[in-house]
């Protein structure tokens, strides 16, 4: 590791205007992130126009702090008011609501964007080292492997809903049916389109989560206006987190930065799988499990972490092999090619300076976003101050604009409504939203590499013994659904010594 190419893309890294780019992305990123429905693939696609005319480097410095400033704003309506500004801020409900809901706002923001920082330094230390051996094992990754990560995801997640496991099948194979809407792209049939045009690319799973979180939530609490009253209180809390919830937050953060590292760079995994899969683990072998879901800040800080750290994952693939990651770096491999990068191995041996000027900004870009959004918290927090009669008209009004903005119809309206009634019935018979959302989300890819699976393999036990990867995957699904048996039997066992 040459020396002196690190300090060149630190000082490249450093000029004022890479550093301007860097701040505007940081900033921009995270407005975009709170905003519901547009996430960071949006942001980036809408200021392609931007990066014509500019450096390489300096447009790939914008384009990434875009990308990882959204990741932390994303988090931030999703504790204040429990609506997800994409996809992989969804675990930030679980536990970060709830924390709002008691007081402690101003901590739950502060010491989930240190998560997001620790968990994108970790990354970035991964991508350091590990950048080249990554991208050729997940080159290992065919139709089978795909495959069963999906199911041990899914069969992570159920175990999630500990007591209810019944529901947690039900709401995943409800997630998987609606995965099915849409044109089959192997068979080109039209499945539950009932002759809407717009079904046929199949539902937005954003539009469901913002229709079952933030409209779920506002039925639930005009059903409820007391409650409404209470959640929306003065009591904001302090800004800092205590030492205590720091003592308990630090070994969760970095357990969860390598997971959601290793899951980005599997292409196709995302953020969302990422913080999911954080959260059921850390729940799984946490011993305050009674408190998952009513405000431990283990939960909040996990897939904070692994969020953070599958966005500088999905980078690797990439600027790698040339292949994305997740949605935000398609549309980011889009953009490099137009400006004149061409990723691919040969990019790391070509351009090394290049490479290590994103490192470099990566680094600072993840330390100016703590401090934005450590003095953000302040005024965010004064959302909770807004009376409900004008909270609640904001939120519908921002998830409406968000579900339009996605699929510009109006038939993602009545989908929008549809969501919310069902949420506002799942939370009232306690059903859990995460097997659903997770099904939705993977529901599709699931379906294409079965059946591409299924063209390279005799039968499907032919599948669980693809590869060793294939077969370790196997192991982890069995021993992940066996694991609330498993925990039973121990308490018995250890409650009859």
């Amino acid at each position: 590791m040459d020396v002196s190419i690190i300090l060149d893309g630190l000082w490249t890294a450093l000029q004022p205007v890479n550093l301007l780019w860097l701040l505007l992305g940081a900033v921009l990123g995270t407005i975009v992130g709170i905003l519901p429905g547009l996430g960071a693939a949006t942001g980036v696609a809408v200021l392609i126009p931007l990066t014509f005319g500019m450096e390489p480097v300096s447009a790939l410095i914008l384009m990434a702090a875009i990308y990882y400033g959204a990741l932390f704003g994303g988090s931030r309506s999703s504790i204040l008011i429990n609506t997800p500004g994409d996809g992989s801020s969804i675990a930030a409900t679980f536990d970060g609501y709830p924390m709002t809901k008691k007081g402690m706002a101003g901590q739950a923001m502060s010491i989930a964007a240190m998560a997001s920082l620790i968990g994108g330094i970790m990354a970035i230390f991964g991508f350091i080292f590990l950048a080249i051996p990554l991208a050729n094992f997940a080159l290992n990754f065919g139709p089978a492997e795909f495959l069963l990560l999906f199911l041990f995801a899914l069969s992570a997640v159920v175990t999630l809903s500990q007591g209810n496991i019944i529901k947690g099948f039900l709401t995943m194979f409800l997630g998987l049916g609606i995965s099915t809407i849409g044109v089959d792209l192997q068979s080109g049939v039209h499945r539950f389109t009932f002759g809407v045009p717009h079904l046929t690319d199949g539902i937005d799973f954003i539009v469901i989560i913002i229709g079952i979180y933030a409209m779920g939530e506002v039925l639930y609490n005009l059903l409820k206006p007391k409650h409404a009253e209470t959640s929306n209180g003065q009591n904001i809390g302090s800004k800092w987190f205590t030492k205590d919830q720091w003592k308990r937050s630090l070994a969760p953060i970095i357990r969860s930065g390598p997971i959601g590292f290793f899951l980005g760079v599997l292409p196709g995994s995302g953020g969302t799988i990422a913080s999911l899969l954080s959260y059921s683990t850390e729940k799984q072998i946490s011993k305050n499990k009674d408190e998952f879901g009513k405000g431990a800040v283990e939960g909040l800080v996990a897939p904070e972490s692994a969020n953070s750290a599958s966005a500088v994952g999905s980078l690797i693939p990439m600027l790698t092999m040339g292949i994305p990651g997740s949605g935000t770096t398609a549309v980011m491999l889009g953009a490099l090619v137009m400006i004149g990068i061409t990723p691919g191995p040969l990019l790391f041996e070509n351009s090394p300076d290049t490479i290590w000027t994103l490192i470099n900004s990566m680094f600072i870009g993840n330390l100016i976003l703590v401090v934005i959004n450590i003095l953000m918290v302040g005024m965010l927090v004064k959302i909770l101050k807004t009376p409900p009669n004008v909270l609640y008209p904001i939120v519908l009004i921002l998830s409406f604009l968000g579900a339009y903005t996605l699929g510009y119809s109006t038939i993602d309206f009545y989908i929008l409504l549809i969501a919310g009634v069902v949420g506002l019935f799942m939370r009232i018979l306690n059903y859990p939203v995460v097997p659903l959302i997770l099904a939705l989300i993977v529901g599709g890819d699931m379906e294409q590499n079965f059946q591409r699976a299924m063209v390279v393999y005799d039968s499907p036990m032919d599948i669980l013994f693809a590869s060793p990867i294939a077969i370790v995957l196997a192991i982890l699904t069995v021993l992940s659904l066996c694991y609330p048996l498993i925990t039973k039997l121990l308490r018995k066992r250890k409650a009859a010594k």
